[in-house]
């Protein structure tokens, strides 16, 4: 299902834009090219080259939108090319790794530290590079993802949490500059073991943990968090009090998870929701795609995510 496509180096033909699947999801990222239309694809490590304009895509962690292709004879005139562009450049490199280096470190420094949660995303501008050969250089001054090469990384709760699916919500929220705060309520579907519930109640809003499974005593104790034994699926909206957040981790059919959060979006009941959406098998383009469709929501597949995507929707002035 994510065996990698075969790799080549250089391109036929010019490159105007570029997918960055993340490990082990280069077939599902191809797959979604496919259908919508991106062209033939040649692919370079886990970046996949195209030579028609950028589509839309929900699991490219990063796309590069204005790719350029520049022949270097050397090491310091590539980063004169890159230096005379901008400041903040991310290289990737799959290949050539000592000459990479070497043209990193005669870039302006870029390096970024483990994020502490909760804070708001980078809005510093940030293009992406790579060698597709010793001389040849392809880089985009634009791109999708402030983030280099669409990683995020923590600096994690080791203690706290009953597992590590917090680190899902926390880059979820991270991305979207916004998390629960003291005062606001959230309903938690699918709560079991509680790593969710322990992100938003840590945070000081009052959680309402929704699962027929217990939840890890250290969460269910916490003074902010009330616990419902039900089914989330079987939880009727209508007979549920506003809330600020709706989140759930269920683990079901994707078609069974877009029902959900139409059933809650139609209610009026939740002014913002976050949902994975979790694959079994092959991956169900079509329902994802609806997910994307839904107005006021979009999808994203995040570094933290496994083989799911992550729905994000919110209600207008919220």
């Amino acid at each position: 299902m994510n065996a990698q496509p075969e790799t080549h180096t250089l391109p036929a033909w010019p490159v105007r834009s570029a997918y960055l699947a993340a490990p082990g999801f280069e077939a599902v990222l191809e797959q979604e090219l496919a259908r919508r239309g991106a062209g033939a694809l040649c692919w370079h490590g886990r970046l996949a080259l195209s030579a028609l304009p950028p589509v839309a895509s929900l699991w490219a962690i990063d796309i590069w939108n204005a790719p350029e292709l520049h022949p270097v004879p050397s090491i310091k005139g590539a980063a004169r090319i890159m230096r005379g562009m901008q400041r903040n450049w991310a290289g990737y490199a799959p290949t050539l790794h000592r000459r990479s280096a070497l043209i990193t470190d005669a870039l302006p420094p870029v390096r970024p530290k483990p994020v502490s949660f909760p804070s708001s995303p980078p809005d510093a501008h940030l293009g992406g590079w790579t060698l597709l050969a010793p001389d040849q250089l392809l880089l985009s001054p634009t791109k999708s993802s402030p983030f280099i090469n669409g990683e995020v990384a923590f600096v994690e709760n080791r203690t706290d949490p009953p597992s590590r699916a917090y680190l899902k919500l926390w880059e979820a929220l991270f991305r979207l500059g916004r998390w629960p705060v003291a005062g606001e309520t959230c309903i938690d579907l699918g709560a079991c073991p509680g790593g969710w519930t322990w992100v938003a109640a840590s945070q000081g809003a009052h959680v309402t943990a929704i699962d027929r499974a217990p939840l890890a005593e250290s969460v269910a104790a916490l003074p902010n968090v009330t616990c419902r034994y039900e089914s989330a699926f079987g939880l009727d909206p209508a007979a549920c009090a506003p809330v600020d957040w709706l989140f759930s981790d269920i683990i079901a059919y994707p078609a069974r998870l877009l029902a959900l959060a139409q059933r809650w979006i139609a209610s009026g009941r939740a002014a913002r929701i976050v949902m994975t959406i979790k694959f079994q098998g092959e991956t169900d383009h079509d329902t994802a795609e609806a997910f994307a469709a839904i107005p006021g929501g979009r999808v994203l597949h995040l570094w933290h995510n496994k083989h799911e995507l992550t729905f994000f929707w919110q209600r207008d002035g919220a």
